[in-house]
């Protein structure tokens, strides 16, 4: 009989999460929509497909799968999403989004409407954590611009994708960001000035390409629009990632940012006390997805590690792994290959994220600069995908004016970020240790 202790690798126990993957991935190529199935239901369908295939009791599979759904790490990173959630609800009903697109736009010469939509994108989505986000709110005002301007629309939604996944890829209430740091057990502030090393360089490049670019653009005498907006909406955003960069607890560092937008909002006459719990929990829930899709692959993460399959991926990379610098390139090819057959970067992150803290922990590499990584290269494949939400949504705004090519051609901050990756975990002298 098998010693109860030792874990022999078997291929057969990954089916249950290709039947997870396979079913995402299925309805949504079948649908055209790769959102069209809640990702929390194709989970439960791997689950069920673990117990009918798995040996165990009944009580003992049951038992693995509550431990994987509430192992400290995702419950940890549970919590920060509803708090990541509140924050942006709150700070959305305040009119602090609106306030920084409406601060940008009010001091941007047209020559450097291309670096200013890169400029303005970022700072919203690091601020609020989402590219989608920032995709929705100025996708609009980049179409208008280009209506009544001389830009270039493919340079200029090229600039939007480009600065949404620069921002997201930073923002410390990222649900990425979230997922990557508690995978690796790594600290946020640590692993954003990880991240911003590798970001900065692409980013810089990539502005000085968006000036050169916008050098030649002429203003179209068009009516004057006057924005209204008050700076001091922009606070929680700073106050949040200020106290990410000095380090403190995340926990503290999103209560105080909601509590800020409150105050705020309370001032402004934008709701009421009571109105702003209800606020706060409409962005409870809005993470409800992510929330149980965090608990439910964890369960079914724990069922596929009893019976070997994590053991059985860790054994097959390990064969092409020679050195620490292609152990962290087999991390970036596992979250980039997830990432293409679901296109969601969040849940491709999920899925490697205990594999590569496996990986990371064997070959002594560093924690912070795994995770970045790990966001790294799930930020950029999402953002290439002809059918990732970002490309899709950018499009659909365009209506046609633009085709996929001429968007990702015009891309630079993203192709710019991969052939930096590269070089930086090529030729960067490695420190090892977790931290």
């Amino acid at each position: 009989m098998e010693n109860s202790n030792t874990i022999t690798p078997k291929f057969s126990a990954l089916i249950p999460l290709f039947v997870f993957v396979c079913t995402f991935l299925g309805v949504g190529i079948y649908q055209n929509d790769f959102y069209a199935l809640p990702a929390p239901i194709a989970v439960i369908a791997g689950i069920i497909v673990a117990f009918l295939m798995f040996r165990q009791s009944i009580n003992s599979k049951i038992k693995t799968l509550l431990q994987g759904c509430g192992d400290d790490k995702i419950l940890t990173m549970c919590l920060i999403y509803l708090l990541a959630g509140a924050f942006a609800t709150i700070t959305k009903s305040t009119g602090s989004v609106d306030a920084i697109v409406s601060l940008g736009l009010d001091y941007i010469n047209i020559q450097y409407i291309y670096f200013g939509i890169f400029i303005i994108a970022g700072f919203l989505s690091v601020s609020t954590g989402t590219s989608v986000g920032a995709i929705v709110a100025l996708a609009p005002i980049v179409i208008g611009i280009a209506e009544k301007s001389s830009v270039d629309l493919s340079i200029l939604c090229g600039a939007l994708l480009g600065g949404s996944m620069f921002g997201d890829n930073l923002s410390v209430i990222s649900d990425t960001t979230i997922a990557a740091t508690q995978s690796l057990g790594c600290k946020m502030s640590d692993k954003f000035k990880q991240n911003i090393k590798i970001a900065i360089p692409a980013a810089l490049f990539t502005i000085a390409i968006l000036i050169i670019q916008g050098l030649g653009l002429k203003e179209v005498a068009t009516e004057t629009v006057t924005y209204n907006y008050s700076v001091l909406k922009i606070v929680p955003y700073l106050l949040v990632i200020t106290l990410s960069i000095v380090g403190v607890n995340v926990f503290i560092t999103l209560l105080l940012g909601v509590l800020s937008g409150i105050f705020l909002g309370l001032i402004y006459g934008d709701f009421t006390l009571l109105e702003s719990t209800k606020i706060a929990y409409t962005g409870f829930t809005s993470m409800t997805e992510i929330f149980l899709l965090s608990l439910l692959t964890g369960g079914l993460a724990a069922l596929v590690k009893k019976n070997g399959g994590i053991d059985f991926i860790l054994l097959k990379i390990k064969t092409l792994i020679k050195s620490k610098k292609s152990a962290q390139f087999g991390i970036a090819t596992l979250v980039s290959t997830i990432n293409m057959a679901i296109a969601n970067n969040t849940v491709s992150i999920i899925i490697s994220g205990p594999i590569a803290k496996t990986i990371n922990d064997e070959y002594g590499l560093d924690n912070k600069k795994t995770a970045s990584i790990l966001d790294i290269f799930a930020c950029i494949t999402q953002g290439l995908l002809p059918y990732g939400a970002q490309v899709l949504m950018i499009l659909s705004f365009s209506n046609g004016k633009i085709d996929y090519l001429d968007l990702v051609s015009n891309t630079w901050y993203l192709a710019l970020l991969f052939i930096y990756t590269l070089l930086f975990i090529s030729f960067k002298p490695l420190r090892f240790g977790s931290n």
